[in-house]
Protein backbone atom coordinates (compact mmCIF):
# COMPACT_ATOMS: atom_id res chain seq x y z
CA UNK A 1 0.00 0.00 0.00
CA UNK A 2 1.27 3.26 -1.06
CA UNK A 3 2.29 6.15 1.73
CA UNK A 4 -0.46 8.34 0.75
CA UNK A 5 -2.97 5.79 1.45
CA UNK A 6 -1.85 4.79 4.37
CA UNK A 7 -2.22 8.59 5.65
CA UNK A 8 -5.44 8.91 4.71
CA UNK A 9 -6.39 5.25 7.17
CA UNK A 10 -4.36 7.54 9.49
CA UNK A 11 -6.50 10.30 8.79
CA UNK A 12 -10.06 8.61 8.98
CA UNK A 13 -8.93 6.51 12.23
CA UNK A 14 -8.10 10.02 13.43
CA UNK A 15 -11.38 11.31 12.62
CA UNK A 16 -13.21 8.35 14.48
CA UNK A 17 -10.78 8.55 17.38
CA UNK A 18 -12.13 12.33 18.01
CA UNK A 19 -15.59 11.30 17.56
CA UNK A 20 -15.27 8.49 19.88
CA UNK A 21 -13.22 11.03 22.71
CA UNK A 22 -16.55 13.56 22.04
CA UNK A 23 -18.69 10.66 22.64
CA UNK A 24 -17.29 9.58 25.43
CA UNK A 25 -17.11 13.46 26.77
CA UNK A 26 -20.66 14.09 26.51
CA UNK A 27 -21.39 10.70 28.71
CA UNK A 28 -18.95 11.95 31.55
CA UNK A 29 -21.23 15.56 31.25
CA UNK A 30 -23.82 12.80 31.92
CA UNK A 31 -22.25 11.33 35.06
CA UNK A 32 -21.16 14.76 36.49
CA UNK A 33 -24.58 15.54 36.78
CA UNK A 34 -25.89 12.76 38.45
CA UNK A 35 -22.78 12.70 40.76
CA UNK A 36 -24.25 16.66 41.51
CA UNK A 37 -27.27 15.46 42.29
CA UNK A 38 -26.46 13.60 44.71
CA UNK A 39 -23.41 15.08 46.25
CA UNK A 40 -20.86 12.39 44.84
CA UNK A 41 -17.38 13.86 44.67
CA UNK A 42 -16.24 14.28 40.71
CA UNK A 43 -12.88 13.14 41.63
CA UNK A 44 -13.22 9.03 42.57
CA UNK A 45 -9.85 7.71 42.85
CA UNK A 46 -11.21 3.80 42.58
CA UNK A 47 -12.73 4.60 39.54
CA UNK A 48 -9.69 5.93 38.34
CA UNK A 49 -7.94 3.41 39.05
CA UNK A 50 -10.72 0.70 37.38
CA UNK A 51 -10.14 2.38 34.29
CA UNK A 52 -6.77 2.41 34.22
CA UNK A 53 -6.61 -1.78 34.97
CA UNK A 54 -9.35 -2.24 32.23
CA UNK A 55 -7.23 -0.46 29.30
CA UNK A 56 -3.95 -2.43 30.34
CA UNK A 57 -6.41 -5.50 30.23
CA UNK A 58 -7.88 -4.85 26.70
CA UNK A 59 -4.73 -3.74 25.20
CA UNK A 60 -3.49 -5.85 22.52
CA UNK A 61 -0.52 -3.82 21.38
CA UNK A 62 1.59 -2.87 19.90
CA UNK A 63 1.35 0.14 21.96
CA UNK A 64 2.48 -0.32 25.52
CA UNK A 65 0.03 -0.63 28.61
CA UNK A 66 2.08 2.16 30.11
CA UNK A 67 1.76 4.37 27.33
CA UNK A 68 -2.03 3.69 26.25
CA UNK A 69 -2.18 4.82 30.51
CA UNK A 70 -0.20 8.03 30.02
CA UNK A 71 -2.75 8.83 27.17
CA UNK A 72 -5.67 8.38 29.53
CA UNK A 73 -4.33 10.10 32.25
CA UNK A 74 -4.79 13.10 30.49
CA UNK A 75 -8.41 11.93 28.75
CA UNK A 76 -9.36 11.78 32.37
CA UNK A 77 -7.74 15.04 33.17
CA UNK A 78 -9.65 17.11 30.15
CA UNK A 79 -13.10 14.83 32.09
CA UNK A 80 -12.50 16.26 35.40
CA UNK A 81 -12.24 19.75 33.58
CA UNK A 82 -15.59 19.48 31.95
CA UNK A 83 -17.21 18.20 35.18
CA UNK A 84 -15.97 20.89 36.97
CA UNK A 85 -13.03 23.19 37.26
CA UNK A 86 -10.70 21.57 39.80
CA UNK A 87 -8.08 23.18 41.58
CA UNK A 88 -4.90 21.31 42.35
CA UNK A 89 -2.67 22.53 45.43
CA UNK A 90 0.76 21.82 45.45
CA UNK A 91 4.24 22.64 47.10
CA UNK A 92 5.47 25.20 44.21
CA UNK A 93 6.73 26.94 42.23
CA UNK A 94 6.49 25.84 39.05
CA UNK A 95 8.58 21.82 37.89
CA UNK A 96 9.26 20.79 41.53
CA UNK A 97 8.60 16.89 42.22
CA UNK A 98 5.28 17.75 43.83
CA UNK A 99 4.23 19.82 41.09
CA UNK A 100 5.69 16.40 38.67
CA UNK A 101 3.40 14.21 40.88
CA UNK A 102 0.20 16.12 40.54
CA UNK A 103 0.70 16.15 36.96
CA UNK A 104 0.93 12.69 36.84
CA UNK A 105 -2.02 11.63 38.77
CA UNK A 106 -4.42 15.15 37.86
CA UNK A 107 -3.09 15.64 34.33
CA UNK A 108 -2.58 18.65 32.41
CA UNK A 109 -5.96 19.61 31.86
CA UNK A 110 -7.00 20.64 35.64
CA UNK A 111 -6.00 23.89 37.47
CA UNK A 112 -2.86 24.74 39.55
CA UNK A 113 -2.23 26.14 42.56
CA UNK A 114 1.70 26.93 44.07
CA UNK A 115 2.08 26.69 47.58
CA UNK A 116 5.57 27.89 49.54
CA UNK A 117 5.09 25.01 51.77
CA UNK A 118 3.37 22.23 53.45
CA UNK A 119 0.72 23.90 55.56
CA UNK A 120 -0.46 25.91 52.93
CA UNK A 121 -1.43 23.09 51.03
CA UNK A 122 -3.34 21.59 53.90
CA UNK A 123 -4.88 25.26 54.32
CA UNK A 124 -5.96 25.85 50.72
CA UNK A 125 -7.70 22.46 51.24
CA UNK A 126 -9.41 22.69 54.30
CA UNK A 127 -10.60 26.51 53.14
CA UNK A 128 -12.10 25.01 50.28
CA UNK A 129 -9.50 27.31 48.20
CA UNK A 130 -8.86 24.47 46.24
CA UNK A 131 -10.03 20.16 46.39
CA UNK A 132 -7.43 18.62 46.74
CA UNK A 133 -3.45 18.51 47.67
CA UNK A 134 -0.43 17.06 46.69
CA UNK A 135 2.07 16.60 49.34
CA UNK A 136 4.82 14.42 49.98
CA UNK A 137 4.97 12.24 52.39
CA UNK A 138 8.68 9.65 52.11
CA UNK A 139 11.42 9.11 49.81
CA UNK A 140 13.16 5.62 49.93
CA UNK A 141 16.53 7.22 50.55
CA UNK A 142 15.82 10.20 53.15
CA UNK A 143 12.71 8.41 54.77
CA UNK A 144 9.52 10.26 56.35
CA UNK A 145 8.70 13.75 55.32
CA UNK A 146 8.08 14.69 59.17
CA UNK A 147 6.02 18.16 57.98
CA UNK A 148 3.54 16.01 56.21
CA UNK A 149 3.19 13.44 58.90
CA UNK A 150 2.90 16.55 61.88
CA UNK A 151 0.26 17.96 59.70
CA UNK A 152 -2.01 14.96 59.92
CA UNK A 153 -2.79 15.20 63.62
CA UNK A 154 -4.82 18.26 63.84
CA UNK A 155 -5.74 17.97 60.16
CA UNK A 156 -9.46 16.59 59.20
CA UNK A 157 -8.39 15.92 55.41
CA UNK A 158 -8.17 12.43 54.25
CA UNK A 159 -5.70 10.62 52.00
CA UNK A 160 -7.67 10.33 48.90
CA UNK A 161 -4.91 8.77 46.71
CA UNK A 162 -1.52 8.24 46.58
CA UNK A 163 1.89 8.91 43.78
CA UNK A 164 4.95 7.13 43.30
CA UNK A 165 7.33 9.23 41.46
CA UNK A 166 10.85 7.84 39.78
CA UNK A 167 12.94 11.02 40.72
CA UNK A 168 16.02 12.42 39.08
CA UNK A 169 18.50 14.87 40.69
CA UNK A 170 20.38 16.93 38.33
CA UNK A 171 23.30 19.51 38.93
CA UNK A 172 22.08 22.50 36.61
CA UNK A 173 23.60 26.26 35.87
CA UNK A 174 24.62 28.41 33.60
CA UNK A 175 28.38 28.29 34.34
CA UNK A 176 31.03 25.30 34.04
CA UNK A 177 31.31 22.88 36.78
CA UNK A 178 34.29 24.21 37.66
CA UNK A 179 33.68 27.46 38.14
CA UNK A 180 30.53 26.85 40.59
CA UNK A 181 30.64 27.81 43.97
CA UNK A 182 27.40 27.49 45.58
CA UNK A 183 25.17 24.86 44.78
CA UNK A 184 21.27 25.53 45.98
CA UNK A 185 18.89 22.76 46.82
CA UNK A 186 16.66 21.32 49.40
CA UNK A 187 18.12 20.08 52.24
CA UNK A 188 16.30 16.31 51.24
CA UNK A 189 18.04 16.44 48.03
CA UNK A 190 21.52 17.06 49.65
CA UNK A 191 21.05 13.99 51.31
CA UNK A 192 20.16 11.89 48.17
CA UNK A 193 23.39 13.49 46.43
CA UNK A 194 25.74 13.27 49.68
CA UNK A 195 28.40 10.66 48.34
CA UNK A 196 28.20 12.58 44.52
CA UNK A 197 28.86 15.89 46.06
CA UNK A 198 31.84 14.85 48.59
CA UNK A 199 33.76 12.98 45.11
CA UNK A 200 32.92 16.12 42.74
CA UNK A 201 31.92 19.49 44.34
CA UNK A 202 33.90 18.93 48.17
CA UNK A 203 35.09 22.73 48.45
CA UNK A 204 31.52 23.84 46.96
CA UNK A 205 29.43 25.40 49.39
CA UNK A 206 25.60 23.86 49.47
CA UNK A 207 22.79 26.43 50.60
CA UNK A 208 19.51 25.31 51.47
CA UNK A 209 16.30 26.64 50.37
CA UNK A 210 12.52 25.54 50.02
CA UNK A 211 12.19 24.03 46.93
CA UNK A 212 14.06 22.27 44.08
CA UNK A 213 12.43 25.00 41.66
CA UNK A 214 13.47 27.64 43.49
CA UNK A 215 16.88 26.33 43.29
CA UNK A 216 16.73 26.92 39.67
CA UNK A 217 15.21 30.29 40.07
CA UNK A 218 18.43 31.15 42.36
CA UNK A 219 20.98 29.72 39.95
CA UNK A 220 19.50 31.34 36.97
CA UNK A 221 20.26 34.93 38.44
CA UNK A 222 23.20 34.09 40.48
CA UNK A 223 26.20 34.19 39.19
CA UNK A 224 29.31 30.98 39.87
CA UNK A 225 25.81 29.06 41.26
CA UNK A 226 23.65 25.94 40.55
CA UNK A 227 20.87 23.69 41.74
CA UNK A 228 20.30 20.77 41.95
CA UNK A 229 16.72 20.07 40.21
CA UNK A 230 14.64 18.28 37.90
CA UNK A 231 15.34 18.15 33.82
CA UNK A 232 11.76 19.89 34.14
CA UNK A 233 12.80 22.99 36.07
CA UNK A 234 16.47 23.33 33.33
CA UNK A 235 14.27 23.31 30.53
CA UNK A 236 11.61 25.95 32.57
CA UNK A 237 14.74 28.04 33.87
CA UNK A 238 16.71 28.11 30.95
CA UNK A 239 19.68 26.53 32.54
CA UNK A 240 22.54 23.90 31.51
CA UNK A 241 22.03 20.01 32.71
CA UNK A 242 25.86 20.28 33.83
CA UNK A 243 25.55 16.88 35.45
CA UNK A 244 22.93 14.46 35.03
CA UNK A 245 21.20 11.29 37.80
CA UNK A 246 23.41 12.39 40.65
CA UNK A 247 21.50 10.79 43.23
CA UNK A 248 23.80 8.63 45.03
CA UNK A 249 20.98 5.39 44.60
CA UNK A 250 19.69 4.57 41.04
CA UNK A 251 16.26 3.66 43.33
CA UNK A 252 15.43 6.80 44.25
CA UNK A 253 11.56 7.29 45.19
CA UNK A 254 9.66 9.32 46.26
CA UNK A 255 5.65 8.71 47.21
CA UNK A 256 3.23 11.64 47.19
CA UNK A 257 -0.42 11.84 48.95
CA UNK A 258 -3.05 13.17 47.41
CA UNK A 259 -5.18 14.61 50.34
CA UNK A 260 -8.98 16.25 50.27
CA UNK A 261 -12.23 15.54 51.83
CA UNK A 262 -13.28 12.71 49.56
CA UNK A 263 -13.62 9.18 51.02
CA UNK A 264 -12.26 6.65 48.16
CA UNK A 265 -14.07 3.32 47.99
CA UNK A 266 -12.32 0.11 47.54
CA UNK A 267 -10.74 -1.70 44.85
CA UNK A 268 -9.27 -4.81 46.07
CA UNK A 269 -6.09 -3.38 45.93
CA UNK A 270 -5.66 -0.69 48.69
CA UNK A 271 -3.90 0.90 51.47
CA UNK A 272 -5.47 2.41 55.07
CA UNK A 273 -3.01 5.14 56.85
CA UNK A 274 -3.61 5.23 60.60
CA UNK A 275 -2.41 7.76 63.15
CA UNK A 276 -2.22 6.86 66.98
CA UNK A 277 -0.79 7.44 69.99
CA UNK A 278 -0.56 4.21 72.52
CA UNK A 279 -0.40 4.33 76.69
CA UNK A 280 3.43 4.37 77.98
CA UNK A 281 3.86 1.04 79.65
CA UNK A 282 6.00 -2.28 79.37
CA UNK A 283 5.11 -3.99 76.47
CA UNK A 284 3.17 -1.24 74.84
CA UNK A 285 4.26 -1.86 71.44
CA UNK A 286 4.17 -5.23 71.15
CA UNK A 287 0.43 -4.59 71.95
CA UNK A 288 -0.07 -2.45 68.83
CA UNK A 289 1.24 -5.33 66.84
CA UNK A 290 -0.92 -7.91 67.92
CA UNK A 291 -3.98 -7.20 66.21
CA UNK A 292 -2.68 -6.86 63.14
CA UNK A 293 -0.87 -10.20 63.15
CA UNK A 294 -4.24 -11.75 64.64
CA UNK A 295 -6.70 -10.50 61.87
CA UNK A 296 -3.46 -11.25 59.32
CA UNK A 297 -2.96 -7.80 58.20
CA UNK A 298 0.34 -6.62 56.59
CA UNK A 299 1.92 -3.62 57.60
CA UNK A 300 3.88 -1.55 55.12
CA UNK A 301 5.27 1.60 56.98
CA UNK A 302 5.63 1.92 61.11
CA UNK A 303 7.14 5.74 61.90
CA UNK A 304 7.28 6.94 65.38
CA UNK A 305 6.92 11.13 66.14
CA UNK A 306 7.00 13.08 68.71
CA UNK A 307 3.81 14.13 70.05
CA UNK A 308 4.03 17.58 70.61
CA UNK A 309 1.28 18.84 72.92
CA UNK A 310 3.11 16.27 75.83
CA UNK A 311 6.53 16.46 75.89
CA UNK A 312 8.50 12.68 75.79
CA UNK A 313 5.24 11.02 74.25
CA UNK A 314 4.90 9.77 71.02
CA UNK A 315 2.78 8.73 67.99
CA UNK A 316 3.12 6.42 65.28
CA UNK A 317 1.92 6.47 61.60
CA UNK A 318 1.24 3.33 60.30
CA UNK A 319 0.43 2.19 56.61
CA UNK A 320 -1.76 -1.29 56.50
CA UNK A 321 -2.30 -3.58 53.51
CA UNK A 322 -6.56 -3.59 52.95
CA UNK A 323 -9.42 -0.90 52.93
CA UNK A 324 -10.65 0.13 56.50
CA UNK A 325 -13.87 -1.24 55.25
CA UNK A 326 -12.91 -4.64 55.29
CA UNK A 327 -13.47 -7.24 58.29
CA UNK A 328 -10.21 -7.89 59.08
CA UNK A 329 -8.78 -4.69 58.79
CA UNK A 330 -11.99 -3.17 60.82
CA UNK A 331 -11.95 -5.65 63.56
CA UNK A 332 -8.11 -4.96 63.61
CA UNK A 333 -8.52 -1.15 63.81
CA UNK A 334 -11.13 -2.06 66.96
CA UNK A 335 -8.38 -4.01 68.72
CA UNK A 336 -5.85 -1.51 68.33
CA UNK A 337 -7.85 1.61 69.74
CA UNK A 338 -8.68 -0.36 72.67
CA UNK A 339 -4.93 0.08 73.77
CA UNK A 340 -4.73 3.82 72.32
CA UNK A 341 -5.34 7.08 73.89
CA UNK A 342 -5.84 8.69 70.48
CA UNK A 343 -6.54 7.21 66.92
CA UNK A 344 -7.10 8.61 63.51
CA UNK A 345 -7.65 6.46 60.19
CA UNK A 346 -6.17 9.02 57.57
CA UNK A 347 -7.67 6.82 54.64
CA UNK A 348 -8.07 4.35 52.54
CA UNK A 349 -6.87 4.71 48.93
CA UNK A 350 -6.07 2.50 46.33
CA UNK A 351 -1.88 1.41 46.21
CA UNK A 352 -1.82 2.82 42.25
CA UNK A 353 1.81 2.24 41.40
Amino acid sequence: MSLEKLRKQVDLTDTRIVRLLNQRANIILKVAHQKLRSGKSIYVPERERQVLEKIAAVNGGPLPAEALQAIYREIMSSSLALEKPLQIAYLGPESTFTHQAALKRFGSQVRYLPCDNITDIFTEVEKNNADYGVVPIENSIEGAVNHTLDMFVDSDLNICAQVVLDISQNLLSRHDKNAIRTIYSMPQVFGQCRLWLQRNMPSVELIEVSSTSRAAQIAARQQKSAAIASLLAAKLYHLRVVARSIEDSPHNITRFLVIGKTVAGRTGKDKTSLLFSIRDKVGALHDMLVPFKKHHVNLSKIESRPFKKKAWEYYFFVDLEGHKDEPRVRKAIEELEKNCTFLKILGSYPIGE
